[in-house]
């Protein structure tokens, strides 16, 4: 039996995947940068830092254009889309359950801190989640493992004891790396072949609750 969950959030407990792909392709515009929509969304669920570096490999998140494109895409996240985020189906039951069932749970997120606090509200678990490890915590954002490694520290519990929920083959490959098991939702929108190497693959957070024994629970 699993003693704590590792929670992804964006499209895993809240439905803000597309958002955030139309803000990027949005900033990039701003500055003369071309990023269909469905070129970024491909990426959702990977750092920000690498997602640039994966479109124009000139570019940094940390100095010139590539910073500027950052900022100004976190700026629009949070004015634009953040308000009118919808939970995804069942999110805050299956946080409810986890926490019922005696299990640790710890958000492990490529966010920044300042929208983490905008994702938690819109998926309705603001006041169950409250520990959290975001893309400020490590030195390398998803798929590399340092966030999920951190939020293990966290909660005290080694990788063998826990189990992660994600949405994204970059949560997959984190998790694993990190030798966690990790079950896929599709509510972000990633197909099964995508979502291969996962524990198990549910539609949305409902699913998983309806299937909860398979997880442990």
């Amino acid at each position: 039996m699993i003693k704590g969950i590792l929670f992804d959030i964006d499209g895993t407990l809240v439905l803000s995947n597309d958002a955030h792909a139309h803000a990027w392709e949005e900033a990039f515009a701003e500055f003369g940068y071309e990023a269909p929509f469905n070129e970024v969304r491909k990426l959702m669920g990977m750092g920000g830092d690498k997602l640039i570096c994966t479109l124009f490999p000139k570019l940094k998140n940390t100095e010139g254009d590539g910073k500027l494109v950052a900022d100004r895409r976190k700026e629009i996240f949070l004015a634009k889309y953040a308000p009118g985020l919808q939970p995804t189906p069942g999110a805050r039951q299956l946080v409810e359950a986890a926490q019922s069932a005696g299990l640790k749970t710890v958000v492990a997120s490529s966010a920044t801190t300042e929208e983490l606090a905008s994702l938690l509200k819109a998926a309705k678990v603001d006041d169950l989640l409250t520990q959290a490890t975001t893309s400020d915590d490590a030195e390398h954002s998803k798929p590399d493992p340092d966030i999920i490694q951190v939020a293990l520290q966290k909660i005290g519990l080694a990788a063998e004891e826990v189990g992660m929920v994600g949405d994204t083959p970059f949560d997959i490959s984190a998790a694993s790396k990190a030798g966690v098991a990790c079950v896929a939702v599709q509510c972000g929108g990633f197909s099964e072949g995508e979502l291969a190497g996962s524990y198990g693959i549910y539609k949305d957070p409902a699913d998983l609750l309806a299937h909860k024994s398979d997880f442990g629970m």
